[in-house]
């Protein structure tokens, strides 16, 4: 949209607001006095003349739109979609800011362009008295209005990771947070630390940064910003800022007793999104084994492949009459090793972690429908609770009645319960929309990784099995040519 565009729009959206602050005050007016309203011409039929100023008002608007449609291509209209507010949860830290309206709610016409980029690198590792662990630098690049600089440098460890998943768990309960690497080391790793982990878990870290700073919501997290902003001393500060340990064992201990209680009745929608849930958990899970097993097959087969070209090198040392042949041989094979290796790199860098990211997705989500139905039990467990108390206030009240003794008959926690019910169903009423939000968000992701990592490694197995076969066939078209020739010759 044009400057010219945005400043009509703007004016026109000022007159709007002026006429329809003085169409309600003539409304007001009309009822008051027992006349209808004037309605779009400014008519009263009581007298049938026009509503003083409504006739100029009418026009000055007709004129706007008037000169706004002579605009109209660069105007885009757009409206306030419920889906919008769906995307927040209900959580006090969600992002008011008018930066944070804007960045939600944009013209069709402008592009969603990214203001945020984050890079993990540099693996740094610590040896204390104490433990050994590794650092990371986070360079973060920003065009955003609330931070005070456009580059922030920052090194952070493992369990600053996990403190922000923390963080945003509880502040968004009923969205998806991304995944973290797991935090113990795989099996059959002799260095604790060495390369391939390390580098490993960076880009899975990297990862992590970048789905939240691509998420409408997360992204506007407070503790998100200090994650990426706060040297290491602030951010030990700002974490001390936290609730206390007795407060987050309360919170546990509730949580508890609410999974256990268990939900009465859960809503449709949500039943089968659960069940969804648990059978992409199955599948995820057998396709990630599929993938493994694939995988340490295919680093078996490289690993004995590569003896081959070698032992056909020192064979051709030994038969002076199939020296050019072995060599041919030796050679073909160590083309198609560089082509194995290629595609297991392939296979370990674009196809093995997408899956496992999902893998790690299942196991999010199954605790995301866990906190929602446990935002569900303490309402349900509040309205029991109404409806017993009730039940005993009306036996109450008819030994009261019986007996007379109607003054010393009082219930002050009526109104307080039926208070704080009211505000739990708002609660759950914002964490179902956030959640039913989120979902369709994730499976778009979902499908549109998975569909490009499986075509990528279709397409990496095709240009594979081409190279392979055209080496062979090279070799074998050579040699074919050459016992026909000598028995040409050697023909009395």
């Amino acid at each position: 949209m044009g400057t010219l565009g945005r400043a009509r729009l703007a004016a026109a959206a000022g007159q709007a607001r002026t006429l329809g602050m003085d169409g309600e005050r003539r409304a007001s007016q009309a009822l008051s006095s027992g006349l209808p309203e004037g309605g779009a011409g400014g008519e009263s039929p009581g007298d049938g003349g026009p509503v003083p100023g409504s006739s100029g008002s009418s026009a000055l608007l007709q004129a706007e739109v008037l000169d706004l449609d002579e605009d109209e291509d660069d105007l885009e209209v757009f409206s306030k979609d419920a889906s919008l507010m769906d995307m927040n949860s209900f959580s006090p830290m969600m992002p008011t800011s008018p930066l944070s309206m804007i960045n939600q709610v944009k013209f069709e016409d402008e592009p969603d362009l990214k203001d945020l980029f984050i890079t993990v690198d540099e693996p740094e590792s610590h040896v204390t008295t104490v433990e050994t662990f590794i650092t990371y630098r986070i360079i973060t690049k920003t065009s955003r209005g609330e931070f005070d600089s456009s580059e922030f440098e920052v090194r952070r460890r493992y369990q600053d990771f996990l403190w922000l998943k923390g963080k945003l768990e509880d502040a968004h309960p009923t969205l998806i947070i991304p995944p973290l690497p797991e935090k113990f080391i795989v099996k059959g790793m002799v260095e604790r630390f060495n390369d391939d982990f390390i580098e490993t878990r960076r880009k899975a870290l990297q990862k992590f940064l970048n789905r939240i700073a691509d998420h409408p919501t997360l992204t506007f997290n407070e503790d998100f910003k200090v994650f990426l902003t706060a040297q290491t001393w602030e951010l030990s500060s700002h974490k001390k800022q936290g609730p206390g340990l007795l407060s987050r064992m309360g919170q546990t201990v509730r949580a508890v007793a609410w999974s256990m209680r268990g939900v009465k009745s859960r809503p449709e929608e949500f039943m089968e999104m659960n069940n969804f849930i648990e059978m992409f958990s199955q599948k995820i899970n057998l396709i990630d084994k599929i993938s493994q097993r694939i995988y340490k097959e295919e680093r078996e087969y490289f690993d004995e492949m590569k003896e081959y070209g070698p032992v056909h090198i020192l064979w051709s040392a030994t038969e002076e009459d199939l020296v050019d042949t072995l060599k041919s041989v030796a050679s073909c094979v160590d083309k198609c090793c560089k082509a194995t290796e290629k595609r297991m790199s392939g296979l370990s860098e674009a196809l093995l972690p997408v899956v496992h990211e999902y893998v790690l997705y299942s196991e999010i989500l199954m605790g995301v429908m866990k906190r929602r139905d446990q935002i569900q039990a303490e309402l349900d467990s509040k309205v029991e609770a109404l409806t017993s108390k009730k039940a005993d206030t009306d036996l109450a009240l008819n030994v009261v009645i019986y007996t007379r003794r109607f003054s010393r008959f009082n219930h002050p926690w009526i109104p307080g319960l039926t208070e704080e019910i009211g505000k739990l169903e708002d609660k759950v009423e914002c964490a179902n929309n956030a959640l039913k939000a989120d979902w369709e968000r994730w499976k778009q992701n979902m499908q549109n990784d998975i569909k490009s990592a499986f075509t990528d490694m279709a397409e990496e197995n095709i240009h594979y099995y081409e190279q392979c076969l055209a080496t062979w066939e090279s070799f074998l078209t050579s040699q074919t040519d050459l016992p026909l020739e000598e028995a040409s010759e050697d023909k009395p």
